[in-house]
């Protein structure tokens, strides 16, 4: 399993391609399409899906293009963040016409690796954690030491909480890759994010 992460856009928002067995799933396209496009083409894979965290739209700018550059590339979104058309902050439904919908306990097969959905809300209704292996793809959820805001348009302290939690209960350690700013891991969040420890019933 190979990933390369980007930062994207103006809040730098972190795009990642997870590559195995030459399948390709890029994770939170947030802006810059051409240039993520232009790093698909350097890996020569077969690019099966691009998935998102949650529907913001600094995770979602370069769907439309992405799509049109990768008509066969299955698109998936959790229902609860797809109806956001004409809102600025869910801007992809409406755009995309093929949007798929995953939600908890869903598998996506990439090539050997099997890519396991969990649905984290909290950031937002609809965010979803990735874990593939023994990464996380956390999105807005679970960042370095923090976690997502949940003062925007269906986000909820109660649920991120609950959502924390669970992501720092799962057996053994894990790389945790969020959606801005820098990676982790679950043991070292587990011992200095306070928000992690406080949904884990810590404290």
């Amino acid at each position: 399993m190979k990933i390369k992460m980007m930062q994207v856009g103006p809040i730098q928002t972190n795009c990642y391609i997870l590559e195995h067995d030459n399948k390709i799933a890029v994770i939170d396209p947030g802006d810059e399409a051409e240039r993520i496009l232009s790093a698909l083409k350097e890996t020569g894979g077969e690019v099966q899906y691009i998935l998102l965290t949650h529907g913001h739209y600094d995770h979602t700018t370069a769907v439309p293009q992405l799509h049109k550059a990768l008509p066969d590339a299955k698109i998936y979104i959790h229902q609860a963040d797809a109806n956001g058309a004409g809102s600025r902050l869910f801007p992809l439904a409406g755009e995309v016409e093929d949007l798929l919908l995953y939600d908890e306990g869903d598998a996506l097969p990439l090539g050997s690796l099997t890519i396991e959905v969990l649905h984290t809300p909290g950031h937002s209704p609809g965010s979803v954690t990735l874990k593939a292996g023994e990464t996380l793809f956390t999105g807005d959820t679970l960042f370095a030491g923090d976690c997502g805001r949940t003062d925007l348009r269906g986000g909820s302290w109660e649920e991120i909480l609950v959502s924390l939690g669970r992501l720092g209960k799962l057996e053994g350690n894990y790389y945790v890759l969020p959606g801005h700013m820098d990676t982790s891991d679950l043991d070292t969040e587990r011992k200095v994010n306070r928000y992690l420890i406080e949904g884990m019933g810590l404290r």
